[in-house]
């Protein structure tokens, strides 16, 4: 996203210089494009010992290094994620003197306890947001109008290695937690048999977790497709290109339960190729407005209460929802878990809410099972034209054309360039960040696989 933008405003002929604290991956790519290194920047992990105010005066130096009379604004990506705990700070500081517009991709009240800052927000700077749920949930909690703004990333067309055999559903995501891999490999059980056709289509998860906490998960995925037999590879794009390993692809399967913009939404149409699998509305529905189709997805994964144990989902999602207060700080409010009661005690289920254990369950089920599974295709009509999908040229070209349209990087550089005009006029604004945690931590959309380690964050509300 920074290189997208820093790349639009450079062709477009500004002058910029960018701020980072390591050499980015692939630095060819930031050819042309000032950058200086600030080691105090780093996350914290590789960070040395700092001060607050000496980031500040570091950041100030590399800019009057370039420019001595100072930026026009400072464009901050991120800032609001506890990655650099000097960063908040140093800002505060820094917005004394000059403009600054802080854009977040994502935000640590989202069920992100383990990032989350224990310290008021910048006060009277402008703010970014990349969805219109964000852009909405900072309006309630005392943003305004004029200084919060939605940004939008550029969608560029990816190219694809042509001639290659079609037989995969790809997922081209790491196989992290909140991709919900277990819903990808319970697809597979409907997708494998493509429609008459003699060869058996796999579902490949192209690259593999980085982090401890998400590896175990994923490597017991691994176990279970394994073992299970189901027709699932791993790590497809680890020895291959991603132009061979997109043309491989008959379609784009996403099972994610969170992201923050959704270009896994977007960007292989721009190849020809279509995207099924979970919606994920408070995206999807901003794509809908810029004129994509959506309507090859699923808003819910149905799983019949009889198959699962709704009780053990019940305790789990209780745990889980009172680990994630107690780490922000907070006590149960009163009537949550009433609330959450009703909500896990319909009668039929979101697969996607539940974790792995349970997921497991019902993938063996469903293969034991015939009548399960004849249940389940009953439920998700989806399940039975989800193969077929691919075969829709109208759709697949109504949709390049309108994701290259409304994602070009003609509108995207007019979106930013309204940005930084209003990011000149000042702004009196603050955030209430009691009010952000109750829009977000809401039980009705809490996944248990979207939840990040409930770790108490240093500083947290008591």
């Amino acid at each position: 996203m920074l290189h997208q933008q820093a790349a639009a405003l450079k062709e477009a002929g500004e002058e910029l210089l960018v701020l980072c604290g390591e050499i980015p991956p692939r630095p060819d790519d930031w050819t042309g494009i000032s950058m200086t290194i600030i080691p105090g920047l780093h996350y914290d992990r590789f960070r040395s010992a700092e001060t607050v105010e000496n980031l500040a005066v570091s950041i100030q130096n590399a800019i009057r290094s370039l420019w001595p009379g100072g930026a026009d604004l400072v464009h901050v990506h991120n800032p609001l994620i506890r990655k650099n705990s000097l960063l908040i700070g140093a800002l505060k500081i820094l917005s004394k003197d000059i403009p600054l517009l802080l854009q977040n991709h994502d935000l640590a009240e989202d069920f992100r306890p383990d990032v989350y800052i224990g310290e008021e927000y910048p006060e009277n700077c402008h703010y970014g947001v990349i969805n219109s749920r964000d852009y909405d949930f900072l309006l309630k909690a005392g943003l305004k109008p004029e200084g919060l703004h939605l940004l939008p990333n550029e969608v560029r067309k990816i190219t694809i290695t042509p001639g290659l055999n079609k037989t995969r559903y790809l997922y081209p995501v790491r196989g992290i937690r909140r991709k919900n891999i277990g819903e990808a490999l319970f697809l597979s059980v409907f997708l494998s048999a493509s429609a008459g056709e003699s060869t058996v289509d796999s579902v490949a998860i192209t690259q593999p977790p980085t982090t401890d906490q998400d590896l175990p998960i994923y490597n017991r995925w691994k176990e279970i497709a394994a073992e299970l037999q189901l027709p699932v590879e791993f790590e497809v794009g680890l020895n291959a290109s991603f132009s061979d390993v997109m043309g491989s692809a008959k379609a784009v399967i996403t099972t994610s339960v969170k992201e923050g913009f959704g270009f896994s939404f977007l960007e292989p149409w721009t190849a020809g190729i279509p995207v099924t699998g979970r919606r994920i509305n408070y995206v999807c529905a901003d794509f809908e407005q810029a004129g994509v189709n959506m309507d090859a997805l699923y808003p819910t994964l149905i799983i019949p209460a009889e198959y699962t144990d709704a009780a053990k989902l019940e305790k789990k999602t209780t745990e889980a929802l009172s680990r994630v207060y107690a780490a922000f700080g907070l006590p149960l409010p009163s009537g949550i878990l009433s609330k959450l009661h009703t909500i896990l005690n319909w009668d039929l289920l979101d697969f996607g809410i539940m974790d792995e254990e349970l997921q497991e369950n019902i993938l063996r089920l469903v293969l034991k099972e015939e009548k399960v599974r004849e249940k389940i295709k009953m439920v998700n009509p989806f399940l039975e034209t989800l193969p077929g999908l691919y075969i829709d040229p109208a759709k697949i070209e109504f949709n390049r054309k309108a994701v290259l349209s409304a994602y070009s990087r003609e509108n995207i550089l007019g979106t930013i360039y309204s940005a930084y005009k209003k990011t000149l006029s000042p702004v009196t604004q603050s955030i209430s960040r009691s009010m952000l945690l109750e829009l977000y931590i809401d039980p009705s959309r809490l996944y248990l696989s979207g939840i990040s380690p409930a770790e108490p964050a240093p500083g947290s509300q008591k």
